[in-house]
């Protein structure tokens, strides 16, 4: 059975069977990016083990084809299988083991780029610093301390813990949060006078009427919304307040004398450096609206480290500081504003090293190859 087993596990059979399956997961996450989006469609089929089909008529969801996690985790145990039950260890064969390495790597590569990788963005206008950046597919709720001018106390609570909470209480709170409903998408509108009373009894969001609404499709962001109510210990109420990134304000209240603000807004990631927009370029070929250039020039200021400098940003030319990498993604605001991609990826050299260790094993083997043709032509 084990050998049965084994030789399974290091067939070419099943080789040929995991990248004829990558190359279909590939096709249908290219075309059903035209409907979900980049990031929704390589979620469901490379980043998954399983690939769902969620009919309408059915309550459930239906498996219809292996994910990439699973395709490639099986994809590189055949590789290491294959490696050392069939591979000989000589010199002569030394070029097909560094090549197995290295597809080994790209797909230990991949698995920790899906587990660790996290993107966010950071908007900033022209002599605006900044040192976080805000990430647009996870919210979080801030609660401040407002009551200081000078500076803000901030606590945050990720979206995780108040989508599965009815209540959160914590220690470096004075008081509690009730969480009445939360909307992952939501439709926002004046309320009418023909419209029932909304849930929110306190702030802007008493004349707002608040209504799911079905995810979007493509790249459009959420627009998420939730109804929190601020309890004091002793169970006084303040309201039930309304928040979205839709109503562009924080919601306030009163506690023991001291002013408070709620906002749900994109999940932050704050840095130990600030950068400052000098100058954007938004420059095109002469005599035409097609973009030729879009570049950010940045002060980039790390006290920690004692890094001081001017950065230029452009594409294909990203800032590389702290373990971050910054590439420049948009603009706006009649070019004022300039949009950077945030990438923290702790495993961004792997590709690199593994596709260096094929170029070096291809190069090994067809190189023996070759002397050794040459030698008996001779």
């Amino acid at each position: 059975m084990l050998r049965r087993c084994t030789d399974f596990l290091s067939s070419t059979v099943l080789t040929v069977f995991c990248l004829v399956a990558l190359m279909i997961l590939v096709i249908a996450c290219t075309l059903a990016q035209v409907r979900l989006g980049v990031n929704p469609s390589v979620a469901q089929y490379i980043r998954s083990f399983i690939v769902w089909w969620r009919p309408e008529e059915l309550p459930f969801p239906v498996p219809v084809f292996p994910g990439g996690g699973l395709v490639g985790g099986v994809l590189l145990i055949n590789l290491g299988v294959a490696q050392f039950l069939r591979l000989e260890r000589s010199w002569r064969k030394a070029g097909l083991w560094i090549m197995h390495f290295g597809l080994a790597l790209l797909l230990i590569g991949e698995f920790a780029t899906a587990l660790l990788q996290v993107e966010s963005r950071m908007s900033i206008e022209e002599g605006q610093t900044v040192n976080f950046s805000e990430d647009t597919h996870r919210m979080e709720l801030a609660v401040i301390d407002v009551t200081d001018g000078d500076s803000d106390d901030v606590r945050s609570i990720p979206e995780s813990l108040f989508k599965s909470r009815s209540e959160i209480a914590d220690a470096s709170l004075p008081f509690v949060l009730r969480v009445h409903a939360f909307y992952e998408n939501a439709q926002l509108r004046r309320r009418g006078s023909e419209d029932p009373p909304t849930q929110a009894t306190a702030g802007i969001g008493t004349e707002v009427l608040v209504r799911p609404a079905p995810r979007p499709a493509g790249e459009a962001d959420d627009m998420p919304a939730a109804l929190i109510e601020p309890r004091g210990r002793e169970g006084r109420s303040y309201g039930v307040f309304l928040l979205s990134p839709a109503l562009g304000a924080a919601q306030e209240f009163l506690h023991e004398g001291r002013r408070w603000s709620m906002s749900l807004r994109p999940r932050r990631y704050y840095m130990p450096f600030s950068l400052t927009l000098k100058d954007f370029r938004h420059d095109v070929y002469p005599g035409t609206n097609i973009p030729k250039n879009f570049s950010s020039l940045v002060r980039l200021l790390d006290a920690r480290a004692g890094d001081d400098r001017d950065v230029l940003i452009f594409m294909n030319s990203p800032l590389r500081h702290g373990g971050l990498t910054f590439y420049q993604a948009s603009f706006g605001k009649n070019d004022t504003l300039s949009v950077l991609q945030v990438v923290r990826n702790p495993s961004w050299t792997l590709p690199y090293i593994s596709c260096l260790l094929v170029a070096i094993g291809l190069l090994w083997h067809f190189g023996l190859m070759l002397r050794r043709t040459l030698g008996v032509r001779s």
